[in-house]
């Protein structure tokens, strides 16, 4: 998708690029591709659920521990269709990832 063809474009311009995936098989694979196809070997994969806000700030440490900057963030994850369902945390799983996750993310790694 969408997420896939900007983490491409920015590997092939060189740019240390992380994966933010819900799937560690599907994100390695992507992961392996996307070096494959741009020899940029600074693609690194990160598990992200943006449903999940503990997901989220797991996340946002991680990144704000182990890089010294972050130039730009692409907030992409999103669903559609889905049934109605309340994750863990009691929010409605469709909001929670299409917009509370991402609104959380940015502001935790703007610092």
């Amino acid at each position: 998708g969408i997420g896939k063809c900007v983490a491409l474009e920015l590997a092939r311009r060189n740019a240390r690029t992380i994966l933010a995936c819900r799937s560690q098989k599907r994100g390695q694979a992507t992961l392996e591709e996307i070096r494959v196809a741009t020899g940029n070997p600074s693609v690194l994969l990160r598990l992200l659920d943006t449903s999940s806000m503990a997901s989220v700030r797991a996340f946002a440490q991680a990144v704000l521990r182990h890089e010294e900057r972050l130039d730009v963030l692409v907030n992409n994850a999103g669903v559609t269709g889905l049934p109605f369902a309340i994750t863990p945390e009691g929010l409605e799983q469709t909001f929670a990832t299409n917009y509370l996750g991402h609104f959380l993310l940015t502001n935790l790694l703007l610092g």
